[in-house]
């Protein structure tokens, strides 16, 4: 991947909305939790923890509207909602899963940083 003026950087770039629609939190957080299979709106604001039910929907229907999330409604009474990836969904699963098990070995030592720096304050921008 080129880093030159031109690439994945440029505005109209396909891969930069790709990666604006997943960098999000709770976005990536949702892919990780819809990855074991279909879940309920209240299944998955249970699992995540944290996350509101309205932004939980905010981020579901984001994730549907690209193309990466399928909300399916059961004709039952009363009627019942499932979230799950689509095919297009599912090849974010390794990728997410190897961020995911990288933070899980890197978090301490982040924390310890935020807490050695100023009590978690960001440290300053170096302007590069």
């Amino acid at each position: 991947m080129s880093l030159r003026p031109g690439s994945v950087f440029l505005a109209d770039c396909p891969a930069r909305l790709a990666i604006e629609i997943i960098a999000s939190k709770w976005a990536v957080v949702t892919l990780f939790a819809l990855s074991e299979g279909p879940l309920r709106h209240g299944e998955l604001a249970e699992l995540i923890g944290g996350v509101s039910r309205k932004v939980l929907t905010q981020t579901l229907r984001r994730l549907q509207s690209n193309g990466l999330v399928e909300r399916r409604v059961y004709a039952e009474a009363p009627p019942r909602v499932e979230y799950e990836l689509t095919e297009l969904g599912r090849t974010l699963e390794e990728p997410i899963a190897k961020l995911t098990e990288w933070a899980r070995s890197n978090g301490e030592a982040i924390a310890a940083f935020h807490e050695t720096a100023g009590a978690g304050e960001a440290p300053p921008h170096t302007g590069r």
